[in-house]
């Protein structure tokens, strides 16, 4: 079975929060989803949906959002962004067994998959919105989850590794941070991420093979809203 992955669908049923404020081809970016997602997308395939799914700050505002996610092909599995307020960490398991058969969501842990682990945590890119102190305890917490999911793999003997992420692996316009320090570390093969918006920002990270580890976005926007196959 084929496994892809897309991220930031921002959606907003039940707010007033319409991404259509941005332009371009954030325009009905709902019904491109319902066109170009069951042209790629058996229902046996794997899809990760890499964060920021729901504008809702609450689950009951979220629920018309997760439900047009789960009426979507193929087996879906979410991970954390930085704007999906209803989703604590703490409440993971409960979300697990809400949506049972329906919706996955993963955070921390790791997803295993044939040969492979899909190690899943949100990261973090200081963008210079934080202040400097609250930034690093953002990014050594992400750390930690990341670190903690690769180990667990290991130990269950899992070698070939892939890193979801919400954030890019790097601050903007670097080349390196602790995320692609970790990642080269424990010699992952792979780190998906998004969050990137507009073709101002699709550039501020790492895309291709650098230094032995394939970079791939896949920001919705970035995709036009075409899920991007990841193994």
């Amino acid at each position: 079975m084929p496994v892809y992955a897309i991220g930031d669908l921002h959606l907003s049923f039940s707010s007033d929060k319409s991404m259509d404020r941005w332009g371009g081809n954030w325009l009905d970016h709902e019904n491109k989803i319902l066109k170009y997602f069951p042209g790629i997308i058996r229902d046996d395939d794997i899809l990760f949906l890499l964060g920021d799914h729901s504008w809702g700050r609450k689950l009951e505002e979220c629920e018309a959002d997760l439900e047009f996610i789960a009426r979507l092909p193929g087996r879906k599995i979410l991970t954390r962004g930085n704007h999906d307020l209803f989703w604590e960490v703490r409440n993971t398991k409960k979300l697990n067994q809400r949506f049972a058969g329906r919706l996955e969501f993963l955070q921390g842990g790791y997803f295993p998959y044939g040969e492979y682990a899909f190690i899943a945590t949100k990261g973090y890119s200081d963008e210079g919105f934080d202040e400097p102190v609250h930034a690093e305890k953002m990014k050594d917490r992400e750390l930690l989850r990341l670190q903690q999911g690769i180990l667990a793999a290991k130990k269950d003997g899992y070698e070939k590794l892939i890193v979801l992420l919400h954030y890019p692996p790097t601050d903007p316009g670097k080349q390196s941070g602790p995320f692609t320090g970790m990642a080269e570390q424990y010699h992952v093969q792979k780190v998906v991420y998004a969050h990137l918006h507009g073709p101002e920002h699709f550039n501020d990270s790492l895309t291709g093979n650098i230094r032995g580890i394939e970079y791939q976005l896949v920001s919705g926007d970035y995709l036009d809203w075409r899920p991007e196959r990841i193994l």
